[in-house]
């Protein structure tokens, strides 16, 4: 059973609101500023150089640590500069238009932000797979996505925009917040984390979006993430997955430091323009070269490379001989990912017994190559789904929306 939650509305809880319709005037958020930017917010409603450092340690500890969503809830911080600070700026989520659970224990969150300039509010999914000893978020980059990758359904949609820092950051705090992994806003200070540990203990960039065609927001959003003083979370488990835009895979390594994951899906360079066309731009021998100059690169931290299974187009034993020719002098990993049909695509998954041959191939080679579980499929939280079927039935709606206006508005035509 699917467990759906309407989260249209405005909560009424003031310690977590998840539904805050912000003015048509955007209000900058501090949430997703760098201690850099943070310390020039503060500046900007009259904190004195002698206080920056102290006021804009005490401010990331709230966001971060505790957690907070409210100014208010900043409990040692003067309510002079808490008035202030909420003149200029906010900390509010965004809208949770609608929560998911799946009967894995899978959860999806719909969430609305504001417009930016003169666009229209967006909607973005984030999904949470809790397994045992840990809980992996997988967080989106984009609003749509610049990529046609053919075996991929939220490749259907085209890019709207690149999320911000704080929109791709936020994504955790909500996380975070419904799940229970931030204290209580009136408990004491120096309750960082709840009494049975985290929930979300990994977090993977392997939502909507290519986020390296976005990166300097992701690189402020994921070294937040990874600050020790703050969301702490080591950079071993944090990973970053593209589909190949080569010239920033060695900055994702020398800035960010996180773990590396390559969106392969093909061996040759003819059948991957296909399935995965930024090859065109970017071929396999340079994408290669990059993974093995990736800074950090070792046996201990080892390159994923996700390689989704397609029946009768990438599925063959001699596939798998190719896989590891090419990934032959890399520290690497491979995920084998069964294909989640979707309406309209042209492929198929392979059989069981045959992804299962694959991956013993791969196995004896050298490699490891575990079978991905596929994980709330009843909610298209699979990998391959989010948002478009959300952005199918909401366009249904509205097509239903419109035609009822334009009955009734025939209907008082006539009365008239």
């Amino acid at each position: 059973m699917v467990v759906t939650l309407d989260m249209s509305h405005p909560a009424t809880n003031p310690a977590t609101p998840l539904a805050i319709n912000r003015p048509a005037a955007e209000i900058p958020s501090l949430v997703g500023m760098d201690r850099q930017d943070l310390a020039e917010a503060l500046k900007s409603v009259g904190v004195t150089d002698k206080q920056i450092k102290m006021r804009t340690q005490q401010i990331w500890h709230w966001l971060y640590v505790r957690g907070v969503s409210n100014i208010d809830h900043m409990l040692n911080v003067s309510k002079a500069l808490r008035v202030s600070l909420k003149e200029k700026f906010t900390i509010a989520r965004p809208e949770i238009v609608e929560e998911q659970i799946s009967v894995d224990g899978t959860r999806k969150w719909l969430m609305r932000f504001p417009s930016r300039g003169a666009g229209k509010p967006v909607e973005i999914e984030t999904v949470y797979i809790p397994e045992e000893g840990r809980g992996t978020l997988c967080v989106s980059s984009q609003v749509g996505c610049l990529l046609t990758c053919t075996f991929c359904h939220t490749g259907t949609q085209t890019l709207v925009r690149n999320l911000t820092s704080e929109e791709v950051l936020v994504q955790l705090l909500v996380a975070r917040d419904k799940l229970g992994d931030f204290p209580a806003h009136d408990t004491p200070q120096g309750a960082i984390q709840p009494n049975s540990g985290r929930f979300v203990t990994n977090v993977v960039m392997m939502g909507m979006g290519e986020p390296l065609y976005n990166f300097e927001e992701v690189k402020k959003a994921l070294l937040i993430v990874a600050d020790p003083e703050g969301l702490s979370l080591s950079k071993r488990r944090i990973t970053l997955s593209t589909s190949g835009h080569v010239p920033n895979i060695a900055r994702t390594g020398e800035e960010i430091g996180v773990a590396l994951a390559i969106s392969l899906h093909a061996t040759n360079d003819e059948l991957r323009d296909v399935l995965v066309p930024i090859n065109k731009k970017w071929p396999l021998k340079e994408l290669l070269d990059a993974c093995r100059n990736y800074p950090g690169v070792s046996n201990s931290r080892r390159i994923t490379f996700e390689y989704v299974m397609l029946k009768d187009i990438n599925d063959s034993l001699q596939d798998a001989r190719d896989l590891v020719k090419l990934l032959k002098g890399i520290p690497a990993k491979v995920n084998l990912i069964p294909f989640n049909p979707w309406p309209g695509t042209q492929y198929e998954c392979s059989e069981w017994e045959q992804i299962e041959k694959f991956a013993d191939f791969i196995n004896a080679a050298g490699y490891a190559s575990p079978i991905r579980t596929p994980r709330g499929h009843d909610i298209l939280a699979a990998c391959g789904q989010l948002k478009s079927e959300s952005e199918r039935l909401r366009k249904i709606d509205r097509e239903v929306l419109e035609r009822q206006n334009r009955q009734e508005s025939i209907a008082g035509d006539r009365d008239q």
